[in-house]
């Protein structure tokens, strides 16, 4: 009697263990690209806190630097733009375009300080400078981490067969934190 149930419902049991194979395999890659998600969001609120030190420190710089160079205020507004702008932003990669418009400005304040040889003296300054050089590695190192889940992410995204759970799934290449193409090149500042 029981060779006779398994030969009746053979087929309709390796369908059944295909079918929750099949189930099991698809719902563990729906977990694994929420991870990878929820990896990459807790990532960026590293790299926002770092970004958030850095927001800090720089209205200090900018008034221990505006004593001094009152000429440069070309600079200080491009600063001020570039953190409203941040505070603006809604998305990670609004955020990021406008840290890294960030990252331009203060480079450019950066080689203006070296014009100052009084201001470099200023203890108050060289402090902020220590610490604002600290939270710039910080940045690096957050921006490394954040960047490295995404490209584990993305690459998931883009492999056959997960492109196509990945799409099904809502689950969409995201976007790398470069570093802004003005913060590429060296400002030049002539007096």
């Amino acid at each position: 009697m029981e060779q006779n149930f398994w030969q009746k419902n053979k087929t309709w049991i390796i369908v059944l263990v295909v079918v929750v194979v099949l189930v099991s395999w698809v719902v563990k890659k729906y977990n694994f690209f929420v991870n990878q998600n929820e990896s990459i969001t807790g990532q960026w609120a590293q790299v926002e806190s770092q970004l958030q030190r850095r927001f800090d420190l720089i209205p200090n710089v900018i008034n221990t630097v505006k004593g001094i160079t009152k000429q440069e205020q070309e600079v200080f507004g491009a600063l001020a733009e570039a953190r409203i702008r941040y505070a603006g932003s809604t998305t990670i990669d609004e955020k990021a375009t406008a840290a890294g418009q960030v990252e331009s400005s203060l480079g450019r304040l950066l080689v203006i300080v070296e014009n100052y040889p009084e201001l470099k003296s200023s203890q108050s300054f060289r402090d902020l400078t220590v610490e604002l050089e600290g939270t710039e590695n910080r940045i690096a190192v957050e921006r490394m981490k954040y960047n490295d889940l995404v490209k584990n992410l993305n690459a998931s995204v883009k492999m056959f067969p997960n492109s196509i759970l990945a799409s099904i799934f809502g689950v969409a290449e995201r976007a790398y934190f470069e570093v802004a193409d003005e913060a590429k090149v060296v400002p030049e500042v002539n007096f």
